[in-house]
């Protein structure tokens, strides 16, 4: 089937505005990184990934984006949707293994990009043709784990690894490039690490499209989606505040109304 973009757009439009819902029955959760997540996503499992293929939200913090699309696709419910961090409820703020649709226990960062070339390696040695889809934060590019799993990735040439770097600059105590200036250049870094690298807007589902089917399939593919922390709320945008926190009635209010006009 084709994957219509406009259709993608309409998507992410609700999933913003039904996790702005959920925000209102609890007292926090991560929607700044879920918002910058959500095209990814959703591009993943509705315009690459094949149903025999693993996806690995190794951004655990981001995994509301990954719910909502599990919902979507009537994988979760909208009950335990609805429970979401409530007690009795099965969703927490990060995935966990076991529940439907999701393969792998993440959160804590650095712990992603080795499962995934485990997993890509065991299909490789097993001939099963299966893609292992991850997306990392840009923060877990700040721990050593993370790299040199990378490098492992590369000696092992699990062609069928590919990731998705939420790369939207900020965390949880202020924006990057502030805190880390060194952190960059990325692209370099990771190609240094024998991967493939290419770049993109992380909000612009064509441009992540074919970046994957235009790559040469000659190494583990990165792909650094470059995004917006709280995207699509104005006030939220580019603001490490709302690593966390949820908003009020008000600004809740104001949320809605926003996306709302964009429909």
């Amino acid at each position: 089937m084709k994957f219509d973009i406009q259709k993608s757009k309409q998507r992410c439009l609700d999933y913003r505005l039904k996790i702005l819902k959920m925000s209102q029955s609890v007292s926090a959760l991560h929607i700044g990184g879920a918002f910058s997540s959500i095209e990814i996503v959703d591009t993943i499992y509705f315009g690459i990934k094949d149903k025999k293929d693993t996806f690995v939200m190794s951004k655990g913090h981001g995994c509301l984006s990954q719910y909502m699309v599990l919902n979507k696709l009537k994988v979760l419910t909208d009950n335990q949707i609805k429970n979401y961090c409530k007690p009795g409820g099965i969703l927490g703020c990060h995935p966990d293994y076991g529940n439907p649709g999701i393969e792998a226990s993440t959160g804590s960062l650095g712990h992603g990009m080795g499962l995934a070339v485990g997993m890509a390696h065991v299909s490789k040695i097993n001939s099963d043709d299966n893609k292992i889809f991850l997306v990392l934060s840009d923060g877990e590019l700040q721990e050593g784990s993370t790299w040199e799993c990378m490098m492992m990735a590369a000696n092992l040439n699990v062609k069928n690894l590919v990731g998705f770097l939420d790369h939207n600059g900020s965390q949880s105590f202020g924006k990057t490039i502030d805190t880390h200036p060194k952190f960059y250049p990325i692209k370099e870094k990771i190609e240094s690490f024998g991967w493939e690298t290419k770049e993109v807007d992380g909000h612009d589902q064509k441009q992540i499209i074919e970046a994957y089917h235009d790559r040469k399939n000659e190494k583990p593919l990165l792909i650094i989606c470059n995004t917006t922390k709280g995207k699509g709320v104005k006030f939220m945008e580019n603001e490490p505040v709302w690593h966390y926190r949820s908003p009020n009635k008000e600004e809740y209010q104001k949320a809605v109304t926003e996306l709302n006009q964009k429909k």
